[in-house]
């Protein structure tokens, strides 16, 4: 591949800074472009494959003697895209405790592990999440399998983040959305 290589309209490095930025502005002639969208696909799941191997590969690590090196290196690549911290409500004026953005994503990714052919891409919270308690708008995207009903995989996935947010959530959840994203044709998205 040489750097004028071009997906759709669009080079590997645009559409690359595209997701780091989280599609975020959103750039509708990214995401009108078949060709692009498809390699915004293939990226996605090159950086999942990349993030799974790297947990696995510290895994393995951390049941060697140099174990707590793997167990530092994978805690920096968790924290380094933590997200704003979230105050976590508490009576005592002289204590300050938060949890991350992060660690609320991962919570709905294990959560979304619980639930077969359902993968989660992503979720979003919109709100003050700054605020101890206040309301936030929760959407989740996800890839679902297409060897069954979609929607009941996205319905059951739903309950169960709204259960969980409901026990653990530090803000008020006014809205969830479950939006599935992309279907799994034959074990592959």
């Amino acid at each position: 591949m040489t750097d004028d290589e071009r997906f759709g309209g669009f080079t590997l490095e645009e559409l690359s800074d595209y997701l780091d930025a989280d599609r975020t502005p959103a750039r509708p002639d990214i995401d009108a472009d078949p060709e692009a969208a498809e390699a915004l696909v293939r990226l996605e799941a090159l950086r999942t494959a990349s993030h799974d191997l790297l947990d696995a590969e510290a895994a393995e690590d951390a049941a060697s003697d140099a174990g707590w090196i793997a167990s530092v290196l994978a805690s920096v690549r968790t924290t380094a895209h933590a997200g704003r911290d979230v105050p976590v409500p508490d009576e005592d004026p002289a204590s300050t405790l938060v949890v991350t953005e992060g660690a609320l994503r991962a919570l709905v990714r294990s959560l979304g592990d619980e639930v077969p052919g359902v993968v989660v891409r992503r979720t979003r919270f919109t709100g003050d999440v700054t605020t101890a308690g206040g309301p936030v708008d929760v959407e989740v995207s996800i890839a679902a399998s297409a060897d069954g009903p979609v929607h009941l995989r996205a319905e059951a996935l739903r309950s169960i983040v709204e259960d969980a947010f409901a026990a653990h959530a530090p803000f008020e959840v006014r809205s969830l959305m479950v939006r599935v994203a992309d279907l799994i044709e034959g074990g592959r998205s």
